[in-house]
Formats: structure tokens, sequence, C-alpha cells
């Protein structure tokens, strides 16, 4: 009589090692919060919905030696990212996600606040939007008088050390939007991460 199967024991064996990691990182995240965790763990877990069948440690680590931080993942250009062995479509998609939300997030900030009441603040929100940015961009910020953010936009891209600027089309936005006060800033892909007080300028 041929000996009786244990489908259970056969299944344990066949879970990957990274599922009880997977779990292990969620209850650190959730009990502890994000700064309990390395910006590779963080990393991990901003892939495990792209890779759900593979260990994304490899691959968190990989694009963190390439690229330095966690903020500077998730804004790389899309080229480069493919540059990294195991990058695909859906991991991108993932990751672009991410910079897409950093940036609502504190669009939503500085509209729900009194914006932009020093340059700090205007360094630091331009910063999320421009500072990994792999093109020059001349940006626009529209204020009202109590200095609250009207809109934010970006008026042309360049090239990584040049941007067109049109005088004209700045002053018919800024009437459009019946703005007070206009702030212009550029960031300079070609230098370090930094959005500097030299590089902005209100009328």
């Amino acid at each position: 009589m041929p000996a009786k199967h244990d489908t259970s024991d056969d299944e344990a064996s066949e879970t990957p090692h990274y599922h009880g990691h997977r779990e292990r990182l969620r209850e650190r995240f959730y009990a502890a919060g994000p700064d309990a965790l390395t910006d590779y763990e963080l990393l991990e877990m901003a892939l495990f919905a792209a890779i759900p069948r593979r260990d994304t440690k490899p691959l968190a680590k990989a694009l963190l030696k390439k690229f330095g931080s966690f903020a500077e993942v998730v804004h790389a250009p899309v080229a480069r990212l493919r540059e990294v062995e195991g990058v695909k479509d859906a991991s991108i998609n993932q990751l672009k996600l991410l910079a897409a939300a950093a940036g609502r997030i504190a669009k939503g900030e500085i509209r729900r606040n009194i914006a932009l009441s020093s340059w700090n603040d205007v360094i630091d929100y331009c910063r999320t939007g421009m500072a990994f940015a792999d093109k020059e961009q001349f940006r626009l910020l529209f204020l009202d008088k109590r200095n609250q953010l009207i809109a934010d936009e970006v008026q042309q891209t360049g090239t990584v050390d040049h941007t067109p600027v049109y005088p004209r089309e700045v002053i018919k936005r800024a009437l459009e939007l019946s703005a007070t006060a206009l702030i212009l800033v550029h960031n300079h892909p070609t230098t370090p991460v930094s959005i500097t007080l030299d590089h902005a300028r209100s009328f």
C-alpha cells in the first residue's frame, strides 16, 4: 500500500523563503513606523506589488547602489532605471507612482498651510519636484496676496544645461490667474542635487 502523501509539508517546502520576510517587514512597518526601516527595506516594500513572486531585496539594493538614496531612485529617469538588471515596466511604473504621490503630497501640504512664507519653504517645496529632474526646467509658482500657492507650472523644459524663457508668456499666465506674486525657479541637472536661493526670484 503506497504511503500517504503529506501535501502540507510539500506546500510548506515550496513556499518561497521571501514570503515570511515580506510579512515581517510589513509587521515592523505597521508596528514601528517607516523610520524603523532602512531605505532598502522601504524600497523592497514599494516593489512588492510590482514583483509578487520574487525576492525584491537584491533589486532594492542594486537600485540604491546605483542611485544613492530612496529619493534618487524614485526620481531617476526611466532610461537609467532600465540600466539596472531586473528592472521591468511594472517596477518602473511603481517607482514613478511613488514619485508622483510625493509631489502631490508636497503640493497638498503647501496649499493647506500659509504657503511659501520663506525662501526655505520655496526651496523645500521645489526640491520635491525638481531636484532629480534630468533636464533643466523653468518653473513658475503663482501666489496670491497672502503668499498662498495658486498654481505651480513648468513653463518650459530644455536640455541638461539650457531652457528657454519667454517673458510674455509668463506675464500672460500671471494675469490669467490673477496672481499678485510670482516666483521663478530653475534647476541645474549637471550639478549636485540642490535648489538654492540664487535660483529663485520673486516679482
